[in-house]
């Protein structure tokens, strides 16, 4: 689950992170006196989406020649660039062509900077622990730091069980090349990090970028997280965070049926049991030329009502030419999967192409009540055939 950095920036604060000062706005009116509880000083006007890149996006439609964050002097631009905001889609690298429609605005007192870092945690699954990141080559263009000059970017493991410890936050100061002061700020800082990754679950936080402004304070300039869904019942003041309207719709309907989905670009709709299997589903279409639709993983206990809403949210997908049906009966039963997978094509009223893959336990049993229910659904032995067929019928062969 993801929250907006206001939110994200909440939490660090109430963990004695030092982050600048901001309101929150969801109208125009609201922006203007955001603008003005700052005494007329500069803001920078941030659109609040969950995606990342905001700073280099664009409002679709608007003729505009700035991004989602905007750096502003005045109550008149305030008042403009806020409109446009508020009017019109932000598009980045992670939003897609149609961009995301902005609902909240975050209007923060700028900070004269000096110099910009990265810092971030998440869990190494290589080594099993979490690990805290840092680089004095922060701001924006992290990514291609990452991605050209991996050597810049330092690496502190960290237990999970007592956090980021106060020498690991000193020496990754030091290291950084905070001087004087700014080594106990930026230790501060890193620790309320560590705690916040820690103790609600995150599976992604990042500081980007952490700041020296000129008067030589270590601000959190702006923050991103990311929560674990799985641990969201230990955490209802994070679940209360969530923002519906940034979600994608099918994937919400999907989650409150119990299953695991996720909407991709292809024309192939893929119902599966297991999230392995699943992945290797997407891969083998993909081989075979194919394009998966999304991934959904009904789970090993899915039952004829969970298995009909899959279906339901799969074919609401213009884009989906065909749907491809790969279980393996273990708890369920093959028998019982397929006795599903019928009562939903009726129920649901199929008009693009099945093919159905069924192994595992009381397989032969579950291909003859396919093979005798008179419906049209096409039968595969095995992956590759299942595939093939799958891809073949999106392309409308016969």
């Amino acid at each position: 689950m993801k929250i907006h950095e206001y939110q994200a920036k909440e939490l660090l604060a109430a963990e004695g992170a030092a982050v600048p000062p901001g309101k929150v706005a969801t109208s125009v009116d609201q922006a203007l006196a955001a603008f003005d509880s700052f005494g007329g000083a500069p803001v920078v006007l941030k659109a609040q989406i969950h995606a990342g890149g905001r700073g280099k996006g664009s409002f679709v439609g608007s003729g505009a020649d700035f991004g989602g964050v905007k750096y502003l002097t005045s109550r008149e631009k305030v008042g403009e660039v806020a409109k446009v905001m508020l009017a019109y889609p932000l598009q980045t690298k992670q939003t897609g062509a149609d961009g995301q429609k902005v609902s909240t605005l975050l209007v923060q007192k700028a900070a004269d900077i000096a110099k910009e870092y990265y810092l971030g945690m998440v869990l190494d699954r290589a080594s099993g622990v979490p690990v805290m990141m840092a680089s004095a080559e922060g701001g924006v263009d992290i990514e291609e730091v990452a991605a050209h000059s991996p050597e810049k970017i330092l690496k502190e493991k960290i237990s999970p069980e007592l956090g980021l410890l106060p020498f690991q936050a000193r020496k990754l100061a030091f290291e950084l090349g905070f001087q004087g002061d700014q080594v106990a700020q930026a230790e501060g800082i890193m620790r309320a990090l560590s705690r916040v990754f820690l103790e609600k679950d995150c599976s992604i936080a990042e500081i980007n970028p952490l700041v020296v402004t000129k008067e030589g304070k270590v601000e959190a300039l702006d923050a991103k997280m990311v929560f674990d869904d799985n641990a969201l019942f230990r955490h209802p003041e994070i679940a209360s965070l969530r923002d519906e309207s940034e979600e994608d719709p099918a994937e919400l309907r999907a989650a409150q049926s119990g299953l695991s989905f996720v909407r991709m670009e292809g024309s192939i709709g893929c119902l599966v049991n297991g999230a392995g299997l699943a992945m290797s589903t997407m891969d083998i279409i993909k081989y075979h030329g194919g394009e998966p639709a999304n991934f959904l993983d009904v789970g090993g206990g899915a039952n004829k009502d969970q298995v009909t809403e899959a279906f339901r949210i799969i074919l609401s997908d213009k884009r989906v030419k065909a749907v491809l049906v790969n279980i393996f009966g273990g708890i369920m039963k093959c028998d019982t999967i397929a006795q599903a997978i019928l009562a939903a094509f009726k129920e649901v009223g199929f008009h693009v192409p099945l093919v159905v893959r069924l192994e595992g336990t009381n397989v032969d049993a579950g291909k003859k009540l396919l093979a005798e229910s008179g419906l049209n659904i096409a039968a595969a032995s095995g992956m590759a055939e299942a595939a093939q067929k799958v891809v073949d019928a999106a392309r409308g062969k016969k």
